[in-house]
């Protein structure tokens, strides 16, 4: 809101930072409000004017053999690798957040790696060690790589909820009587339950989204949705194409609606929690 003391220099500013920011706006969201269009159009190639509305290409992704294997796929792989970002990353944040040791710093940089190392490499890499296991073509390299390139999310937002976590509780658990393992159960895992979950919807979006590790590891039955869409734009262009993009916009606009509700969960349970 504008104040009635502000310089023209002031308001001046102040329109430009907002104008400036509606036009990064547009230039990120453009892409999307380009592609979702074309999913409906009637004709057969991807191009403006659109000759008029369909649900043709919706159609046909779902009575396709190759976008369901695709699709299938992609529901194997994911949640398997999610599952295990999810086990590994929070264990490996309460390590890292409550354990004081030598060289800390250097094993949580080497944990989180896999965000700024260039998947090209990790693709390569993963080929050359599992290629020689004749686990080249399969789901279980697949799962495995895709759980490393999600370990790092959870690890991240794990440790951010236990900057704020109590941990009078634990000792007020052990004091009567509860073992370690009931104690995690029980009173850590469901305050840092928002922390957890946030961290597998981006290792499950991660893993979901991935196309590079996918080239190098999986053969014609484990390709992935992302990587039918790629092969789709180099071999046969289609408006179907669009159709799956659409999708993967509406699937990632719901996980994004369900992380801001998490993050306000967590917000909300830790200021509820007592000494906090």
């Amino acid at each position: 809101m504008l104040s009635p003391y502000m310089s023209p220099v002031e308001r001046l500013w102040f329109y430009s930072l907002r104008i400036l920011c509606g036009l990064v706006l547009l230039f990120l969201v453009l892409p999307v409000l380009v592609i979702v269009p074309l999913s409906f159009n009637s004709g057969t190639f991807l191009v403006y004017p659109l000759q008029g509305f369909s649900l043709r290409w919706y159609a046909d992704f779902f009575q396709s053999a190759e976008w369901m294997r695709s699709l299938t796929n992609s529901m194997i792989v994911a949640p398997a690798a999610t599952l295990l970002a999810m086990v590994f990353g929070t264990l490996a944040a309460i390590g890292l957040t409550r354990g004081e040791f030598r060289g800390k710093a250097l094993v949580m940089s080497l944990m989180i790696s896999p965000m700024v190392v260039p998947v090209v490499i990790i693709g390569v890499a993963s080929y050359l060690f599992f290629a020689p296991l004749g686990l080249g073509n399969s789901y279980l390299s697949l799962i495995v790589v895709h759980a490393v390139l999600g370990v790092p999310f959870v690890i991240i937002t794990v440790s951010a909820t236990l900057q704020g976590f109590n941990y009078n509780l634990v000792r007020a658990a052990a004091s009567l009587g509860a073992p370690p393992l009931t104690t995690f159960f029980r009173v850590t895992l469901p305050l840092i339950a928002p922390g957890v979950i946030s961290g597998a919807l981006f290792a499950f979006a991660t893993s979901f989204d991935e196309v590079v590790v996918t080239l190098f590891l999986a053969g014609p039955e484990q390709a992935t949705l992302p990587r039918q869409m790629f092969s789709g734009i180099r071999e046969n262009l289609s408006p179907t194409i669009a159709a799956a993009a659409t999708l993967l916009i509406g699937f990632s606009v719901l996980l994004l609606l369900t992380l801001e509700w998490l993050r306000g969960r967590s917000e909300k349970m830790r200021t509820a929690q007592p000494g906090a």
